[in-house]
């Protein structure tokens, strides 16, 4: 049996280059740091699990290849150019076969379960999504191998919009398609989960 691979797109935690809506809100600083705890957190809960391969997706290529902030121990791959469905789907048409998952790294609830939930959706859909209260997602993955990864994926969607999800399974043609949990990422001060994390940072 394939082991899964978890693709965790992460940028470097540079004040005014990550997490910038929420930083209007906390100051540039205080956003990168929260990102940084956040990151690091998930990664580490994610990581240790036996049941898929935890790869790091980084950004900028170079800078995130040589960083010393994220775990040493992990593999890494370097996001490239483009937008994110550029550099997303880079991941899927690249990686070695097997079925493949990619999260961002600023969503606080994920948990263990939910990434179990999504590799075992791809045992009997092409993919699996994971969406977002407002119209996005945080999470998508590809089974590849009965399928091959759809040539229109990504093509034509709205990023960071009400549609991005629809825009995104409208991209993936007949593609069957699994929906699981829906989280919320952070993108304001609002999107944190409770005062205890407004505090932390």
């Amino acid at each position: 049996m394939i082991k899964g691979q978890l693709f965790i797109m992460i940028k470097e935690p540079r004040a005014g280059h990550v997490k910038t809506r929420l930083g209007r809100d906390i100051g540039m600083t205080a956003a990168a740091w929260w990102f940084r705890h956040q990151a690091k957190s998930m990664i580490q809960r994610l990581s240790g699990d036996p049941r898929w391969q935890t790869v790091l997706a980084v950004a900028p290529d170079v800078d995130g290849l040589n960083s010393r902030v994220w775990p040493a121990t992990l593999a890494r791959w370097p996001q490239g150019r483009g937008d994110l469905g550029d550099r997303m789907g880079n991941i899927f048409r690249n990686a070695p076969m097997g079925p493949v998952v990619i999260i961002g790294a600023d969503i606080p609830n994920i948990t263990r379960q939910l990434i179990n939930d999504a590799f075992a959706a791809l045992g009997n859909h092409d993919a699996v999504v994971g969406p977002a209260p407002d119209g996005g997602y945080w999470l998508i993955g590809l089974k590849r191998g009965a399928m091959p990864v759809p040539h229109t994926l990504f093509q034509n969607v709205r990023w960071s919009h009400p549609q991005t999800l629809n825009d995104t399974l409208h991209s993936l043609g007949g593609a069957h398609v699994k929906r699981i949990a829906t989280l919320r990422d952070v993108d304001t001060v609002d999107d944190l989960p409770n005062n205890r994390d407004r505090d932390h940072i």
